[in-house]
């Protein structure tokens, strides 16, 4: 099972990593070079949660930690399951 995000189309986006070398100039020094720039990829914060739906089904699905912090979905009452 993928780790999308089920509410939006939110994937992976891409970025750089950025490697610097040198004493920064406000520390007295000559400056930051930099040394090498490579390719990475942010993912979104993805967990695996219990999820009730609107017709009262539940089911274990991958929800961005941002989603649940907001109160997007309803989460189940414990205990009614036994982990």
């Amino acid at each position: 099972m993928a780790k999308l995000n089920t509410r939006g189309a939110k994937r992976r986006w891409v970025g750089n990593r950025i490697t610097r070398r040198g004493l920064p100039k406000k520390t007295g020094g000559i400056g930051l070079n930099t040394t090498g720039i490579a390719r990475r990829t942010f993912k979104a914060n993805m967990q695996r949660k219990k999820i009730r739906f609107s017709d009262g089904t539940v089911r274990r699905i991958w929800v961005r930690a941002k989603d649940l912090r907001s109160g997007l979905y309803d989460n189940p009452d414990k205990s009614n399951f036994c982990n």
